[in-house]
């Protein structure tokens, strides 16, 4: 293995550039964070008042606790000028050695509540707000759009107007109330999300084990990985990926549990019935058609989600610019260690290649 020099500050630009050098290949791909927010007040501002938004936010309060929200306003506030400001966000790019990042909306626009006329609303005013966002910094910032996911019908045209507009495709949750990601009303959205290219982000809001986890920010640190493990249980074991092999989904947090617990899938699978009964394959193998990025928080499970996916299906990921992120994403990924191929396709070879930036 190769190994790395330590990170440079974040923000000290007189330090080392922590990004590696290379005169070929991967080497000299620039460095891409494919997990970065931005925040759209006007969407807050249009489901103001509404009927279902009061519901839906003491929800959302039991989920967290009142511990968790007193930290996270002020959390928020705090960063609304890298979440809002173009130039105050590359400048924290530039001092991260970042050179490129995939925006998606705050998951708390998602609104997966609101009536299908709401809905519509909401999806065409973050799809347009994160558009012009992007369009500041041209070749450095590339947007994603949201789509309805509580109106299937609906999602088709959503992703269509998203791609319409130039961007790269939508973020989803891990689920909309009473439909899973299996659910086969969403047959039509993976079929145009397939013959599209479009990239799917998928990101949890909130977490259905609800007041188990309201203490010690659960709802999150716990919470976050079992929804993505679980959303992406449904579309391996439902067989969306069999039929859909070449949807592009890149799973947040690193897939959750999943990806270094898969060997507990797999014996179901072969054990019983019931559980191999929806999909043709081991499910491990179904982790080589997804991408997951790199914020797992800890090296030696950054180390077994390439074991398990591969060094080629991994992504740089941030959280931009949140506290559950890390501040120095490149400095994170060297600090696993990694083979340099390994290390420079995960910066960001690979994700130069899924987003066509070249």
């Amino acid at each position: 293995m190769t190994a790395h020099p330590p990170p440079a500050a974040a923000g000290n630009r007189s330090q080392p550039d922590p990004r590696p050098s290379s005169s070929k290949g991967a080497h000299t791909s620039p460095t891409v964070d494919v997990h970065a927010h931005v925040l759209i007040p006007e969407v807050e501002a249009l489901v103001a008042g509404l009927p279902g938004l009061a519901e839906a936010r003491a929800l959302d309060a039991r989920r967290n606790g009142s511990a968790a929200l007193a930290v996270s306003g002020p959390m928020v506030a705090e960063r609304i000028p890298r979440l809002t400001d173009v130039a105050v966000r590359l400048a924290a790019m530039d001092a991260q050695g970042v050179d490129v990042q995939l925006v998606s909306p705050s998951p708390s626009h998602y609104h997966y509540w609101a009536d299908e006329e709401t809905a519509e609303k909401v999806y065409r005013l973050a799809n347009e707000a994160t558009a012009a966002h992007c369009a500041q910094a041209p070749g450095r910032l590339h947007g994603l759009g949201l789509v309805p996911l509580q109106h299937p019908e609906s999602a088709v045209r959503a992703l269509e107007l998203a791609v319409g507009m130039g961007l790269l495709g939508v973020e989803i949750s891990s689920h909309a109330q009473g439909r899973e990601l299996s659910d086969p009303a969403y047959e039509p959205f993976w079929t145009r999300a397939e013959e599209t290219g479009a990239i799917l982000f998928l990101h949890p809001f909130g977490c259905t084990l609800d007041e188990r986890l309201d203490q010690w920010y659960l709802s999150n640190t716990v919470g976050q990985p079992a929804e993505n493990a679980v959303a992406l249980s449904h579309l391996i074991f439902s067989g969306v990926l069999d039929r859909h092999p070449e949807l592009k989904v890149i799973a947040a947090h690193g897939g959750g549990y999943l990806p270094t617990h898969i060997g507990r899938s797999d014996h179901a699978w072969s054990a019983r019935s019931d559980a191999g009964a929806g999909c043709a394959h081991l499910p491990s193998s179904y982790l080589k058609r997804l991408y997951f990025d790199s914020l797992v928080h800890d090296p030696q499970v950054l180390r077994a989600l390439i074991g398990a996916a591969g060094a080629d299906r991994v992504l740089l990921g941030s959280d931009f610019p949140f506290d559950m992120g890390t501040e120095d994403p490149v400095g994170a990924l060297r600090a696993a260690r990694l083979p340099d191929d390994h290390f420079h396709a995960v910066r960001g070879a690979n994700a130069t290649t899924l987003l066509r930036l070249t």
